[in-house]
């Protein structure tokens, strides 16, 4: 293989990886960029006492565990481990759907493609279900849920920042 396509393979690598990052930052900040709205129009509804209080307890179930179960012990490594994995051997396929290949989406174990399946469907369903509940209630799960995000977001970022600076990632691909 001549160098100029050595060059070439490095660079579509590189392409990939970050397609990959941004694809898969660009869902979760676009989700927080819809719900901070109805988080804050929830403000202009009085709060009693124990809104407030369910307000700060949901929050604090919501980073424990959507940003540091959901996205710090699970999701977050497993983007990143197949991002290393896209970087190295990767199709073309892999690289073109980026995104959907770091989220565990296809090429991937029967274990993983259930769990984002899962997840995602299961996400949908809230999603629809949460769109009912009134205000101040609907705002004050949104904040939960931005909380959860947003540590999320870093934590995506973090993961991906260890995979690439250190030669002994140690999460699995889980690719098939």
């Amino acid at each position: 293989m001549s160098e100029r396509q050595q060059i070439r393979i490095g660079i579509s690598e590189i392409i990939a990886v970050i397609w990959g990052i941004v694809g898969v930052s660009s869902l979760l900040l676009s989700a927080i960029y819809r719900l901070t709205p109805r988080a804050f129009a929830s403000l202009d509804f009085p709060w009693s006492w124990y809104q407030w209080g369910f307000a700060l307890v949901f929050l604090v179930f919501m980073l424990y565990s959507e940003g540091w179960r959901g996205f710090h012990q699970k999701f977050s490594p497993t983007v990143a481990a197949r991002l290393r994995y896209l970087s190295r051997r990767g199709t073309t396929t892999d690289k073109w759907l980026a995104p959907l290949f770091s989220m565990g989406y296809f090429h991937a174990t029967r274990r993983r493609k259930i769990t984002s399946y899962g997840v995602t469907s299961g996400v949908i369903i809230l999603i629809i279900l949460v769109h009912y509940i009134p205000q101040p209630w609907r705002g004050i799960i949104d904040m939960g849920v931005i909380g959860g995000l947003a540590l999320g977001v870093i934590d995506v970022w973090y993961f991906i920042f260890i995979a690439f600076t250190t030669p002994d990632f140690d999460y699995p691909p889980e690719v098939e």
